[in-house]
């Protein structure tokens, strides 16, 4: 038998995120879609692979960034990746309708040497803007190939395909332009980078010594640490900060606003010599758009229904699912596996099978998955469409109040519906410092679940005011942790810079691929943990142990909150799904009415534990996935002392005020 050898093509795709980078990342991979986190970061990390002319191609979409500055996570990861891993070509997409802002990016890719294609995006929203591209004249400037791209339709990409194959094969030469600055500049990168040759032998082998001559020019704060970490770094760094200095006395500018001065004039040279903008008399309905969305008055208006329709479809798309799937699971399934399960187990393994581990699984399916569906879908038209970055530019002002920006405001107003999608949604934070402190809060807003809770208890037996009153008391929390969480975590709260996409319509096909991969991605992490954690609890239940907890607990739940101490039992299954605890509740007094075991006062403090405490186990499974273990575990036992502490002041007033 002859062995035909597949050969195989490293690809990365960089650019910003606005510039269509994941539309080409779907048009490419299509199904074949994998998504995750990169090793020891919170950063997703998606790729795929496609077969074209002999070839099986590997994609991998970075992490969408301005620059390769280390500014963020983001911009880290994609630079280590390229420097490093050194896949076999870069495509640059570059939006053709915002040219200066994104050829930033592009000549920090040739400062590092990577071998770079461009797919020029976005032609049909330059042209409409007036603007025109000379394309070739464009790529003899660069030195590299530049494709003209509409992602959104698909023109272009097999072209930008073929090229990239030309070049992996030698058809096409890369002769990649030259970055110099200034003479003052030009002159302090060539003596630091021949430094960094002579000491730093087994730096520059990762990295060029030109590009750490630059970064460390720049002070940038994750190449100071690499060179300080080899022997001869500490006079490399010496070195440095003299010509910085330097540098900074004859421009009266920090450094790294002079290199970022030096490569927009480089950038400015090449745009006269390819760009030429005719006057365009029409306003470009987008336009219209922004305007309207972005208005001082009407933009609020419009984000209130934007946002109240996202949570509807979330609350009720998704309830609506759960409900299909339920009959589905609950009342056909299970009922059938149970008769089965019984005739070949003991009743104590019969039930650890059934009400653990299956159970755990229908309520994977029918709790979590229907809400983080119809977020996903909800969350690929916002990102898509281009209206996000409004709605976070609209509500960066209040969301600065509790130490995050505008994007932060998305995850917690999901979290009424359901916490899963809303731990999810804080992946959009850019900074790991701002996803930690969402991550504390979006736990903390009382989903359906726990309104289910809310309004049972204290709507149904006090009144609604009093319910009302317990979500403001929860929305005040939230705002002062979140003040103390900015002030007590390492480093300085992010602003709002961003880009402002033009408006375009999603395309169907891209956001059910987004949706199916993120949702499959979802199933594989955090279905496992949740079946794990009903098993835990069926054997908890089923050997008795559970009522030596509460006992144990009774300490904390008479002494301290005032509740009776059968309470413990509703209080840990809630950890399963928070509606159970007003079910059990009610087996463990065996009564159909709170009032009979409950005071107004208990019924008070056993909703705001019940509301502070971490939401369900579908909810760790989903800080797990985004977070990872520690952190997902740190969040939740201080989700559970917060609602101890809070439980215990309430309990406390209400006594002091003899209610």
């Amino acid at each position: 038998m002859i062995e035909v050898s597949i050969k195989r093509i490293v690809l990365a795709l960089a650019g910003n995120p606005n510039v269509g980078k994941s539309v080409i990342f779907n048009q490419l991979t299509g199904a074949s879609q994998t998504v995750g986190n990169w090793p020891g970061k919170t950063v997703e990390r998606a790729e795929g692979k496609l077969h074209f002319k002999g070839y099986e191609i590997y994609v991998l979409d970075l992490p969408g960034t301005y620059s390769l500055s280390a500014y963020s996570q983001e911009e880290i990861v994609a630079r280590d990746y390229i420097a490093i891993e050194r896949p076999d070509i870069v495509v640059n997409i570059v939006d053709a309708s915002a040219l200066e802002r994104n050829l930033y990016l592009t000549i920090q890719l040739l400062e590092l040497e990577s071998p770079v294609v461009i797919a020029l995006n976005l032609m049909d929203v330059a042209s409409k803007k007036g603007i025109k591209i000379d394309v070739e004249g464009l790529s003899r400037i660069l030195g590299v190939p530049v494709i003209p791209t509409i992602a959104i339709t698909g023109y272009g990409v097999d072209k930008l395909l073929s090229t990239v194959i030309d070049v992996v094969e030698g058809k096409i030469k890369l002769n990649p332009l030259k970055v110099r600055y200034g003479k003052e500049v030009e002159e302090k990168v060539q003596s630091l980078s021949r430094a960094i040759w002579n000491n730093l032998p087994e730096l520059c082998s990762k990295y060029p010594a030109r590009w750490i001559a630059v970064k460390l020019l720049e002070r940038d704060e994750e190449i100071v640490k690499k060179v300080s970490g080899f022997p001869k770094g500490s006079l490399i760094l010496l070195l440095a900060d003299e010509l910085a200095d330097e540098l900074e006395r004859l421009h009266g500018e920090p450094s790294p606003i002079i290199i970022a001065c030096e490569r927009y004039s480089i950038i400015t040279s090449i745009i006269s010599k390819v760009q030429s903008i005719s006057p365009v008399s029409k306003v470009t309905l987008s336009e219209k758009l922004d305007y309207v969305t972005t208005h001082p008055f009407l933009g609020y208006v419009i984000l209130l229904g934007v946002m109240s329709t996202v949570f509807t479809i979330v609350f009720l798309g998704g309830s609506f699912l759960e409900e299909l799937l339920s009959i589905l699971f609950e009342d056909i399934l299970l009922s059938y596996v149970e008769k089965v399960i019984f005739e070949w187990f003991s009743p104590f393994i019969a039930e650890v099978i059934l009400n653990g581990f299956f159970t755990g699984i229908v309520a994977g399916i029918t709790i979590a998955i229907p809400y983080v569906f119809t977020f996903y879908i909800l969350l690929a038209i916002l990102e898509d469409s281009g209206y996000l970055p409004r709605a976070a530019f609209l509500m960066d002002n209040l969301m600065h109040k509790i130490g995050l920006h505008g994007k932060a405001f998305i995850p917690l107003l999901l979290g009424y519906g359901c916490n899963v999608p809303a731990c999810i949604g804080c992946r959009i934070m850019e900074t790991d410092r701002e996803r930690l402190i969402l991550g504390f809060l979006v736990v903390l807003i009382p989903c359906a679940a726990r309104t289910v809770v809310i309004l049972g208890l204290v709507g149904k037996y006090i009144g609604i005011f009093a319910a009302l009153l317990l979500y403001g008391i929860d929305l005040l929390i939230v705002v002062l942790l979140g003040r103390l969480l900015s002030k007590s975590l390492p480093g300085s709260p992010v602003g709002l810079i961003m880009e402002m996409p033009d408006y375009r319509m999603p395309l169907i096909k891209a956001v059910l691929i987004k949706t199916w991969v993120r949702t499959k991605d979802f199933i594989y992490v955090a279905l496992p943990l949740i079946v794990l954690g009903s098993v835990i609890l069926e054997l908890l239940r089923v050997s008795g142990v559970i009522w030596a907890i509460s006992s144990m607990a009774s300490f904390v739940i008479q002494g301290l909150l005032g509740l009776p101490s059968e309470t413990a039992v509703p209080l840990i299954f809630g950890i399963l799904r928070k509606e159970l605890t007003l079910i059990i509740l009610l087996e463990v007094f065996n009564v159909n009415d709170f009032s009979l075991v409950l005071s107004p006062s208990q019924m008070i403090v056993f909703s705001i534990v019940t509301m502070l405490y971490i939401p369900c186990i579908a909810t760790i499974a989903a800080l797990v996935r985004e977070y990872g273990v520690k952190r997902a575990f740190l969040i939740s036992l201080l989700s559970i002392l917060l609602a101890l502490f809070v439980g215990m002041i309430t309990n406390g007033v209400l006594y002091i005020l003899k209610y």
